[in-house]
């Protein structure tokens, strides 16, 4: 399973820059009207990109290869094939965040000068599904990248990043947006749809 687990990781990566290429290349063209860029959310990025670049070694070498779980080879199918359809499912909803978003779609804590807020689509649901799309493909990671220390790599970046960013997102879209963010908060999950709107 190793192998191909390998590949369906990359594949995965391979997508998401893809669908996320057209959406950076209209951000670069956009005036921000608001940008809050910290020392903290550089820092929040960093981590996240160390980790990833600790994923690639696994990846494309064998130095990390002692870590590796210890499963019976019936059990690494099964749990990689979960791992496989819940990186899909993080694409898929990536994906989707992306399309909904449009031209509002940023990498960091900043406010278009033309800048919408979108609760349509996907964000009629829920108020951060690329958060929600990463904390399917850190799960996911860990089942596919069948590693203790690549496997839950993902994890290990984006849990900061999520309790430490999303509040400020969040106060910079009310700030922005007053009411209007305020009543979309208090009918949407912040990464699961409420069972009651």
């Amino acid at each position: 399973m190793k192998r191909p687990s390998k590949v369906l990781y990359l594949v995965a990566i391979l997508a998401e820059i893809v669908i996320r290429a057209p959406y950076n290349r209209q951000r670069k063209q956009q005036e921000m009207r608001d940008q809050r860029v910290s020392g903290l959310e550089r820092g929040l990025l960093g981590l996240l990109f160390g980790t990833f670049l600790i994923s690639m070694v696994y990846v494309f070498s064998s130095r990390l290869d002692r870590a590796d779980y210890r499963w019976p080879e019936q059990t690494k199918q099964r749990v990689g094939g979960l791992g496989a359809v819940l990186m899909g499912i993080a694409i898929w909803i990536f994906w989707r965040a992306h399309r909904d978003l449009g031209q509002n779609w940023s990498p960091t804590l900043e406010i278009a000068e033309r800048q919408t807020l979108v609760t349509r689509g996907i964000y009629q649901y829920i108020r951060h599904p690329m958060y929600a799309s990463q904390w399917v493909w850190s799960v996911g990671q860990m089942l596919l990248l069948q590693n203790w220390i690549a496997g839950p790599l993902g994890l290990l970046g984006f849990v900061p990043m999520y309790f430490l960013r999303v509040p400020r997102e969040e106060q910079m879209m009310l700030e922005h947006f007053g009411d209007e963010y305020r009543d979309y908060m208090a009918q949407t999950g912040r990464i699961f749809p409420r069972l009651r709107r």
